[in-house]
């Protein structure tokens, strides 16, 4: 039987090791070290995203409670992301799938950010090549590698995005 050190919300906030860590009602869940194709696939999403006007950034702590603080991968914004901890939703979140992380948590994660307010969250997975587009109020769609997806007026093509990984120079 395993036990849980509580941490108040200050001290997860001074925190700065990596990696990084979401903070839920006081138990700290430390994210998935990230993969070059992890990085290459989130550099080419806030490109995209940037492209067609938005503000997109990575890492971004989300403040959805008073304890509750989740890391999205990528987050867009319409306008200027609130610092240095969003407290109300932006438009997108992005989730990029590590090799030890499932699409079912990942999904789950975005129902938590719908509950906030969150109109769209994208989980994107590197190793398949696919994704999944999943609309507050809607259910989670399974997009394939030829695909594009969607939030609003924003749209990235997955064939466009998976490229960026075949370009990756080799040692």
């Amino acid at each position: 039987m395993s036990t849980t050190t509580l941490v108040s919300v200050e001290e997860y906030l001074r925190r700065s090791e990596k990696p990084n860590s979401e903070y839920v009602d006081g138990v700290l869940y430390p994210k998935p070290m990230p993969t070059t194709a992890h990085a290459t696939i989130q550099l080419e999403t806030i490109i995209k995203l940037r492209e067609q006007g938005v503000v997109a950034l990575p890492e971004v702590t989300l403040r959805l409670s008073a304890s509750k603080f989740l890391v999205s991968d990528v987050v867009a914004s319409a306008q200027r992301i609130e610092d240095p901890y969003p407290t109300g939703p932006v438009l997108l979140c992005v989730e990029i799938l590590s090799p030890e992380d499932r699409p079912g948590s990942m999904l789950a994660k975005c129902e938590q950010y719908h509950t906030w307010g969150l109109p769209f969250c994208w989980v994107i997975d590197p190793e398949k090549q696919t994704a999944w587009e999943y609309h507050s109020g809607g259910d989670p769609v399974h997009i394939e590698r030829g695909g594009i997806l969607r939030a609003g007026e924003l749209t990235v093509r997955l064939d466009e995005l998976f490229a960026t990984l075949s370009e990756q120079p080799s040692h």
